[in-house]
């Protein structure tokens, strides 16, 4: 299965994350941990979102569009 997951920063409510895993538990703690370069600045961070598929295709297209200006604003209205 793969995730397509949305964190959003504790200490700075603004930041939020958009990533893809095959783990999701390891991924966060790996976010809080400080492991992962865009994220170690902003920790610790809390789950938003999760969609999960079964296509590795279809989470990396939903990622990519997240990512874009029309899915911030969908993400903004529908997911958080």
């Amino acid at each position: 299965m793969y995730h397509v997951y949305i964190i959003r920063s504790i200490t700075h409510p603004e930041k939020r994350y958009i990533g893809k895993t095959t783990n999701l538990k390891k991924r966060i703690s790996d976010h809080n941990c400080g492991t992962t370069t865009h994220t170690k600045k902003h920790k610790p961070w809390e789950l938003v979102t999760c969609v999960t598929f079964k296509n590795e295709l279809k989470a990396i297209e939903f990622e990519k569009y997240l990512k874009s200006c029309s899915g911030r604003a969908f993400a903004n209205k529908r997911l958080l």
